[in-house]
């Protein structure tokens, strides 16, 4: 487990802006967290690493938001969907094993669907503008992405 701590939301937006920069097609974040701990906060940083010029805002009630850029952004938010998320077929698989980075909020909820090479991210909430990121590799590129991420993060 890797962590680091983000003083406010805009070193929150710098970490995920780094992971955004060194990020490659078919890379997939999962996102975890209570309601307001920063979850689209994190995405908006790393849309801007992958030189999305659009808004970024949580897909809660659309389910998935596309964005292009220097790779294609798939964000998906699937609490809406409760316990029956992974019963949905919301074309995961063309997301995971596609040519984006794909964003996962709420991903325990489909847990089951994940490929087996991603990085989760849970983002705890320490106040009311501080936030602990602990990343966690699920396999080899995964774990290739934090450990590139975290070196820049220490420099």
């Amino acid at each position: 487990m890797w962590t680091l701590i983000a003083e406010d939301a805009e070193k929150t937006q710098r970490f995920a802006e780094i992971l955004g920069e060194l990020a490659k097609p078919g890379d997939v974040l999962t996102l975890h967290g209570d309601l307001g701990a920063g979850k689209t906060t994190f995405t908006q940083g790393l849309a801007r690493g992958l030189g999305v010029g659009q808004s970024v805002s949580s897909p809660t009630f659309t389910l998935i938001h596309e964005y292009e850029g220097r790779i294609p952004l798939y964000h998906i938010d699937v609490y809406r969907l409760g316990k029956h998320a992974a019963e949905e077929d919301l074309g995961y698989d063309e997301y995971f094993y596609g040519e984006g980075v794909t964003v996962v909020e709420w991903a325990e909820l489909i847990e089951e669907r994940l490929p087996d090479d991603y990085l989760s991210l849970t983002l705890e909430k320490n106040g009311e503008h501080r936030r602990t990121l602990h990343f966690v590799a699920r396999g080899p590129r995964a774990s290739e992405w934090v450990e590139e991420m975290m070196k820049r993060c220490r420099t």
